[in-house]
């Protein structure tokens, strides 16, 4: 009877852990960013605590100000850099002539619309500068404004809430180095204080190395990116590589997302020094890059970080990105594998009398 309840407690307590970690996805990322924060900033803390000024010793507190300082200055300092580039984009669009373009794809436009018209996709009444005009038309109407205003101020408060709420959970959690740890022992039974233990351990291990590689992806991809752009003397190939890269912080639909944000970024440059019959040869650079550098990210970075590092089959990986993304959207991709690689390492301490359980653990 003891066994079955245990059994029927750790399934309740499996389903509300992926419940609540769902429902509160975005504190869970705040959670997470700060743990990150106060791991690379635990060695910043170590250092300012052994300056001493005469009898003058840093007291915790001020070595966790000083630690988070420096974060902030070098994160701020990394912008730095890219918000120049940045206004030189927002500049290099504003000075493309329109009118030039609209003169050069005339013709091409034209084209296409006999080509619609002949399989009857448009009537004959119907043109492509009409359904633009239209589509314009809407996108600038004052509701669509009134939306985008409401959108825009709703992500400034959005950003504002997590900046705030990272950086004050991130200097607690470097001032307080065991706070996490007190908390989930005050949170745990006696009895299974050593299965929670040996969890924080294995987790702790996991996660680590999860998180080192994603960041060795992440910089390799924005090396790789760049070097491939500036090998074909593309404009803005620091900017582009850039983003392409982060942007595989998403798993699978961030290298989209970053392809398409690429060609854009390439063909605004690339049209304001009026060379539009190079747009579309630019168009092909640019994914074939984007292609080339994801070809390599696949075969070789994402098996070592999304396999290796946290010992699940990459099909697995898969289906749980899948259904994480389902649940809560691009937050959810982003948390599925450190909240399904914990999930594990809890079923394996609570749950390993089934035989799916052991099959999907046995390499922890």
């Amino acid at each position: 009877m003891n066994k079955t309840a245990r059994i029927i407690g750790s399934i309740i307590f499996a389903v509300i852990s992926i419940y609540l970690i769902w429902r509160f996805s975005s504190i869970v990322v705040y959670v997470l960013i700060a743990t990150i924060l106060s791991l690379i900033g635990r060695p910043l803390v170590n250092w300012f605590d052994k300056i001493r000024i005469g009898k003058f010793k840093f007291p915790k507190s001020i070595s966790a100000f000083f630690a988070l300082f420096t974060i902030i200055i070098i994160v701020l300092g990394f912008f730095g850099i890219f918000v120049p580039l940045i206004a030189r984009q927002a500049a290099v669009i504003s000075s493309i002539d329109f009118n030039s373009l609209g003169k050069s794809i005339q013709q091409p436009l034209q084209n296409l619309e006999d080509f619609l018209k002949s399989y009857n996709i448009l009537s004959e009444q119907e043109t492509i500068r009409q359904m633009l005009t239209d589509q314009l038309n809407s996108v600038l109407s004052l509701t669509s404004f009134s939306n985008t205003v409401s959108s825009v101020v709703g992500v400034t408060g959005s950003i504002f809430i997590a900046t705030f709420s990272i950086l004050f959970l991130s200097y607690f959690f470097m001032k307080d180095y065991y706070l996490l740890d007190e908390l989930v022992d005050l949170l745990t039974p006696v009895k299974y204080k050593k299965e929670i233990q040996h969890i924080r351990k294995t987790s702790k291990h996991l996660l680590r190395r999860y998180f080192v590689g994603l960041l060795i992806e992440l910089s390799s991809m924005v090396t790789l990116l760049t070097i491939g752009l500036t090998i074909f003397d593309v404009k803005n190939s620091l900017l582009i590589g850039f983003f392409g890269g982060l942007m595989n912080i998403i798993p699978y639909l961030g290298p989209v997302i970053g392809a398409v944000v690429g060609v854009l970024l390439a063909v605004s440059t690339g049209l304001s020094y009026g060379v539009y019959s190079d747009v579309i040869p630019l168009i092909f650079i640019v994914l074939g890059v984007f292609a080339s550098a994801n070809l390599i990210d696949n075969m070789v970075l994402q098996p070592l970080i999304y396999s290796n590092s946290v010992k699940a089959h990459p099909v697995e990986i898969f289906l749980v990105i899948l259904i994480a993304g389902s649940m809560a959207g691009i937050p959810g991709m982003i948390l599925a594998i450190p909240s399904y690689t914990i999930l594990r390492i809890v079923a394996k301490e609570f749950l390993s009398q089934f035989k799916v359980v052991q099959k999907l653990t046995k390499n922890i």
